[in-house]
């Protein structure tokens, strides 16, 4: 490994560039030999805030294993130290203000964490969103200084769904432009953001190209940009891992030198004042493993992507459970059928209901109402048998695993 980058030599490469070494013997020794018998280390990872060389300890799935004699190489780059004075960070911090005025405390606390704690997972993601050309990418300009620059990942939505990965050694990971890209698709971006905006898991596989996958620490902290509030990003009501800001200007509310003077700032030591402010902010009341608030922005993403199909939903259920009760029956309604969902709903929602394009969308619509698919462990498929037709049942979420299953067994039982 070529300490100064990190970067992983062959073999071939050392001896060809440095000279044979003395090893005690009667002739000297390829370097790279050499270094195999006097610099050995077992395994490599990235870890923000650890030496260089970990001793005594290997990284696994799950985490830290203790392991005398054995030693982990750090592919972790520290930032460079630079000069400046917290006191003259304001052109920065009127900056914040000034394009997110309600949202501003927060989001300096959260990159203060991530320059004083780069170790440390913040179990929310930040979406920064607004028109273009009114100074997002400005915002976060001298934060990468502050962690270093090489410590800062960008990717688009697409590239995150790839296979390569790198990106996870990241102490601040950019999603830029995130936008519709389908319904499905904005659904598997959520899913595939979970891992790497809260932890556990604590540990990432990183699988880099024409290198051997490896664990990092789960540690990076993730902001997400965009332009698009209504389809930029799919957010459920009881999302727990996004801080949602939005900006209310738009580019004509900015001159045409208020850019040059900032960035001339930056240039000036601007980014030094950022860093040593960042460095002193206080963060005492700031707990990273917290979920964060729900802001005005996140219920208007949150409201968007309500489908039609989730107040329909809503609707048959509510005629069921009226029809249920009149007739005497227990109308919880603790484990319910399509088939029954259907017989209540109009002519157009019950054809999108049994029309089996559809069937990929209905589980993730029912988990919107609050029902959970509950599998059937009597049999192969799962399915329960139910008016002589194999069925999937859907149990409501607040229910234990028992209660969704014995409601489940009841509505699977004649005469239920």
């Amino acid at each position: 490994v070529y300490v100064p980058t990190r970067e992983c030599w062959p073999a071939a490469s050392v001896d060809s560039r440095l000279p044979a070494m003395d090893a005690g013997g009667p002739r000297p020794v390829k370097p790279s030999r050499w270094l195999d018998q006097t610099r050995p280390v077992e395994q490599m990872t990235w870890a923000p805030g650890m030496p260089l060389v970990i001793p005594d300890r290997l990284v696994a799935d799950g985490g830290w294993i203790e392991r005398a004699g054995c030693s982990t190489f750090n592919l972790y780059i520290p930032p460079a130290r630079i000069e400046g004075d917290m006191s003259k960070a304001e052109p920065w911090l009127d900056h914040i203000v000034k394009i997110y005025p309600l949202d501003y405390d927060h989001i300096i606390h959260w990159l203060a964490h991530r320059v004083q704690f780069p170790g440390q997972k913040i179990n929310h993601a930040l979406f920064l969103g607004g028109a273009p050309g009114i100074g997002k990418d400005s915002l976060l300009e001298p934060v990468k200084y502050a962690v270093g620059p090489w410590n800062v990942s960008e990717v688009s939505p697409k590239q995150l769904l790839g296979r390569f990965n790198s990106f996870v050694k990241s102490v601040i990971l950019r999603i830029s432009e995130a936008r519709d890209l389908g319904d499905i698709d904005r659904y598997t971006l959520y899913e595939s953001l979970k891992t790497l905006e809260a932890a556990p898991p604590e540990v990432l596989r990183c699988d880099e190209k024409n290198l051997r996958e490896h664990a990092v620490l789960n540690v990076c902290g993730v902001i997400v940009t965009s332009n698009h509030k209504t389809d930029g990003i799919y957010l459920p009501a009881d999302d727990r891992r996004h801080y949602v800001a939005w900006s209310p200007l738009v580019r004509e509310d900015f001159s045409g030198n208020y850019w040059r003077e900032l960035y001339g700032w930056y240039a000036n030591g601007g980014h030094g004042h950022v860093a040593a402010y960042l460095a002193g902010v206080d963060l005492t009341a700031f707990d990273a493993k917290a979920p964060p608030p729900k802001t005005a922005a996140f219920w208007d993403i949150v409201d968007a992507n309500r489908s039609p199909e989730d107040a329909e939903l809503a609707d048959a259920l509510e005629l069921l459970g009226e029809s249920d009760k009149n007739n005497g029956h227990d109308c919880k309604l603790n484990a319910i059928t399509i088939m029954r969902i259907a017989a209540y709903a109009g002519d157009e929602f019950r054809g999108w209901l049994q029309d089996r394009r559809n069937s990929r969308q209905i589980p993730h619509r029912m988990e919107e109402i609050g029902y959970v698919a509950i599998r059937n462990d009597s049999a192969k498929d799962g399915l329960w048998k139910i008016d002589g037709k194999r069925q999937v049942v859907y149990a409501k979420r607040e229910l234990s695993i028992r209660e969704r299953f014995e409601a489940a067994s009841r509505l699977a039982r004649p005469g239920q």
